[in-house]
């Protein structure tokens, strides 16, 4: 009978210290505690909470024959369990100092068993993490069970270390199972607490993440307008004053187009990309997630800066490919509480949807100009006349000559007439470039070379329609024709760490830079159409060596039509 009143009034000072547990969950100081692994200011703060509770178990515990009956157990168990075995070590060595300093029978081994209590339960915590297992440091029962087998130890401590033995034994008789069941119901129902607030933690995020969603949707158009760093900053700004959280930044694929909040003394817009995240973020194609916890994070630009997390989402554009990223981030010693995982990418789906509807209508746009120069070069009247004139002067000195040029001048326009496809492959380009320069090279005599080197493994290439024709256009309308003596056009295709590179180089080197366009209107519209299409790493550049040759790289990425 009197063990079970024990039971009842270890039970009763466990209630006060679990209604305190519950109000100090209801405050910011118990959020380091739902995390399992915390930096040094969270360790120090599980430290403080749980040492106390380790100091208040013994000084309300009930003296019972020279002994205490007390629920010291439960800040050592739940201070090396959440802490680790450094933190449980130290929740033990201060629970069990001050268990000594109270004097008794038990006074050494109290403190001993304390401190193996804290080790321990912090071993299991290092087991756990190293499995894999976060989850079971939080499930009650597992809380329970430790309670259970440590309180026993410290009992058999007691029986073996404390003395005189048959004072210790009648005492560790009527003290063993109230303090073991107070102890493991103790610590459960603490750990179900916090189990609790941490659930309830995440339904607000949940929630949260909701309202984040309907703010992208209310940049609606800011994006669609044109990603840049006008756009690119009133739509973090919204972010941010919506969030409350410690920065937003966008970001292109080479340099930062907003920044917002701490640290934006040092992230400037316009500046390049130094964040290893943000790069592997671009390049692997993946959020990254430094919370600053289980992955470090550090400021690539201020080594002082304030920031202590971040999450980088990546912002796609046409045929799933990064154009940018968005980043949140907090303060350091601020748990990134306010944003999770769902709520980022939301975020970022929606602009991308946003970048993605601009990049489409700015596609159009440059489709349609491109269409009207190619419906030019289609149906060109100078191109006609010259072939017309070619051929007439033709007809009176042969014949047979004639014969070829009239089906030359018919292969090139009945090839613009019946490409419909927009992707081609490269050997249907080549012959509708070949066609077009056999008239060329009739109309200009002994004047004008051709050679073309393509390899039979990059036949079957895939490249757009009409890339090439413009170009090698160019090359003798404003390169070889211009020349005194004989003009050159080569046209070569190669493979360039697995990207298509074909090159057209005439021998006049009379390329010049234009003011607004330094490419003409001709290439600089290929140029865009394969930037949009495949990213910037393609696209064209041109070499030149004045009166000497001019070299345009035409690189896109080597795609195989595998259905030849």
């Amino acid at each position: 009978m009197f063990e079970f009143d024990l039971v009842l009034q270890l039970l009763q000072q466990m209630c006060v210290y679990l209604v305190i547990a519950y109000l100090l969950s209801k405050t910011p100081i118990v959020i380091p505690l739902m995390q399992v692994t915390v930096h040094l200011p969270h360790k120090l703060v599980c430290y403080c909470i749980f040492s106390l509770f380790c100091i208040m178990g013994s000084y309300f515990g009930l003296h019972i024959e020279d002994t205490i009956a007390n629920t010291r157990a439960i800040g050592a168990i739940l201070g090396g369990l959440l802490g680790g075995p450094i933190v449980g070590l130290l929740v033990g060595i201060t629970g069990g100092v001050h268990r000594y300093t109270l004097g008794g029978i038990t006074a050494d081994s109290c403190m001993l068993s304390t401190i193996l209590i804290g080790l321990i339960s912090g071993l299991l915590h290092y087991l756990l993490m190293k499995r894999g297992r976060v989850d079971l440091i939080y499930n009650p029962l597992l809380v329970g069970v430790l309670g259970l087998l440590v309180e026993s130890l410290e009992m058999i401590l007691v029986l073996f270390i404390s003395r005189p033995y048959d004072v210790v034994l009648h005492a560790v008789r009527c003290i063993a199972v109230p303090m073991i069941v107070a102890n493991s119901i103790g610590a459960a129902m603490f750990m179900r607490i916090l189990l609790d607030r941490r659930a309830i933690f995440e339904r607000y995020t949940s929630a949260f993440s909701a309202k984040a969603l309907k703010i992208a949707v209310s940049t609606e158009g800011l994006l669609r307008d044109g990603f840049n760093q006008q756009n690119s900053t009133k739509v973090a700004e919204i972010i941010y004053q919506a969030l409350d959280i410690g920065a937003v930044s966008i970001t292109d694929r080479e340099k930062i187009l907003a920044f917002i909040g701490i640290g934006d003394d040092h992230h400037l817009p316009g500046t390049l990309i130094t964040s290893n995240s943000t790069l592997e973020a671009i390049e692997k194609n993946e959020v990254q997630y430094l919370d600053g916890i289980h992955q470090p994070y550090q400021c690539s630009i201020n080594k002082i800066c304030r920031l202590g997390s971040t999450l980088v989402i990546p912002l796609r554009g046409e045929n799933n490919t990064v154009v940018g990223t968005i980043k949140l981030y907090e303060a350091k010693n601020t748990l990134f509480s306010s944003i999770n995982r769902t709520l980022g990418e939301g975020i970022a789906s929606l602009l991308s949807a946003q970048i993605l509807a601009g990049q489409n209508e700015h596609y159009k746009q440059l489709l349609s100009k491109t269409e009207i120069k190619l419906l030019h070069a289609q149906v060109n009247p100078h191109f006609l006349f010259n072939a017309l004139n070619t051929l007439l002067a033709v007809i009176r000195r042969d014949k047979a000559q004639a014969s070829q040029l009239v089906q030359n001048l018919s292969t090139f326009f009945r090839k613009n007439l019946k490409r419909t496809e927009e992707i081609v492959t490269l050997k249907d380009e080549i012959d509708h470039v070949n066609a077009y320069l056999q008239i060329e090279k009739m109309r200009f005599m002994d004047q004008l070379t051709i050679k073309i080197d393509i390899p039979p493994e990059l036949e079957y290439a895939k490249l757009p329609a009409f890339t090439l024709q413009p170009i090698v256009e160019n090359a003798i309308k404003h390169g070889t024709s211009q020349l005194l003596g004989s003009g050159k056009v080569t046209i070569c295709a190669y493979n360039l760490d697995q990207s298509l590179v074909l090159d057209v180089i005439d021998n006049a080197g009379h390329y010049r830079e234009h003011k607004k366009d330094t490419k003409g209107l001709g290439l600089n519209l290929v140029d865009k159409r394969i930037k949009i299409r495949y990213g910037e790493k393609y696209g064209i550049k041109i070499v030149c060596k004045p009166d000497e040759f001019t070299k345009v790289m035409l690189i896109l990425p080597l795609q195989e039509d595998i259905s030849i």
